[in-house]
């Protein structure tokens, strides 16, 4: 099926015979944290399990999700872009990039990724664009750039030689480094022309009780459940930036990043945990 007028989905088959509904998907533990319906109970287990060691950690995703919001904002509004590439899109909710970008300029065009079933279940509803612009979903993985980048929709609906948006949100961390999340950055940024910009937001250790950061590090080591999340310091979080111009306020928490007019008060940097940040490619 085309995405380009009816924003229906780009894949077809029966997603739902993909589910398996005893493994935690990342996916979908997110959107148990931000209060949703589409989870299951290994879901939720491993989401409890998580918050019993980050109690904050609903929060964190509230505000990953604002700060997605703002970031889109900018790029659509101050920096005038109209083409977004959404890697890690998740289950639908509110303000999906294509709603925050058409509500400031109808015509951006949005190609979503993501390798859940769920996502690919819910595409008809993710993808309502305005009549002007265009949306388009790949079932695919952040770690096959080769395939995204190739992918006949994309290429159908986003004009690579014109500036795009790069958007990684809350996902880098659950690429382990021995997929070599830098690289695939690279790879995906080296497709794109000069004045595109990368947008992400990524989880730290940093301020986290050192038992709780070595805990959640040797977790990541040995691979751990489905959808383990590999937690980083700011050095290695800057390094997705690396040969990119960042825009103020540079890396800092996702709720201190351009936070004026959200709720009072603000998060502390502890309570979120997320590091984000936004970088337009010179």
């Amino acid at each position: 099926m085309t995405s380009e007028a009816s924003g229906t989905a780009t894949e077809t088959g029966h997603p739902a015979d993909r589910i398996d509904t005893s493994v935690a998907h990342p996916a979908r533990r997110y959107n148990y944290w931000l209060g949703g319906k589409d989870n299951f109970q290994a879901d939720r287990e491993s989401g409890d399990a998580m918050a019993a060691r980050f109690p904050t950690i609903r929060l964190s995703a509230v505000e990953n999700r604002r700060f997605l919001r703002r970031a889109v904002r900018h790029l659509a509004g101050e920096a005038g872009i109209r083409q977004f590439l959404d890697i890690g899109t998740g289950i639908p909710t509110a303000d999906n990039t294509h709603e925050v970008a058409q509500s400031i300029e109808p015509r951006a065009r949005v190609v979503y990724v993501d390798n859940d079933p769920i996502v690919l279940a819910h595409a008809r509803a993710l993808l309502t664009s305005s009549a002007e612009g265009a949306t388009a979903y790949l079932d695919a993985d952040l770690r096959d750039p080769e395939r995204i980048l190739a992918h006949p929709d994309l290429r159908r609906t986003l004009d690579l030689s014109e500036p795009v948006a790069l958007m990684l949100v809350a996902v880098l961390h659950f690429v382990p480094d021995d997929d070599d999340p830098y690289t695939t950055v690279t790879r995906l940024l080296d497709a794109l022309p000069a004045g595109s910009y990368l947008a992400a937001s990524h989880a730290t250790h940093d301020y986290l009780p050192p038992a709780v950061a070595e805990e959640a590090k040797a977790a990541a080591r040995g691979g751990g459940p489905h959808g383990v999340i590999n937690l980083r310091a700011r050095d290695e979080v800057v390094r997705f930036f690396d040969g990119l111009e960042l825009i103020e306020p540079g890396i800092c928490s996702v709720a201190e990043w351009r936070a004026d007019g959200e709720p009072e008060p603000r998060p502390s940097v502890a309570d979120v945990s997320m590091y984000g940040g936004v970088a337009r490619k010179p």
